[in-house]
């Protein structure tokens, strides 16, 4: 009973002349679908942190370096 029911389980109902490839390992789907992720993530947070953190205070009395840092 228990071996009908798993092999009914497994049946593929795709299209026709499909040939499916082998699996993919733990590893791969580890890979595939968390390091990547999670490294573009990082990735990207750091080129926005870095392209928009605060530029250093001028010193008074010194003209910032660009116009529209400063308000008159």
């Amino acid at each position: 009973m228990i071996h009908m029911i798993a092999s009914a389980l497994n049946m593929n109902y795709g299209e026709g002349g499909e040939l499916p490839g082998e699996g993919l390992t733990a590893v791969q789907t580890f890979l595939y679908f968390v390091a990547t992720p999670v490294g573009l993530f990082l990735l990207i947070s750091v080129l926005v942190l870095a392209g928009t953190r605060e530029k250093k205070i001028t010193e008074p009395g010194k003209k910032p370096s660009s116009v529209i840092d400063s308000i008159d």
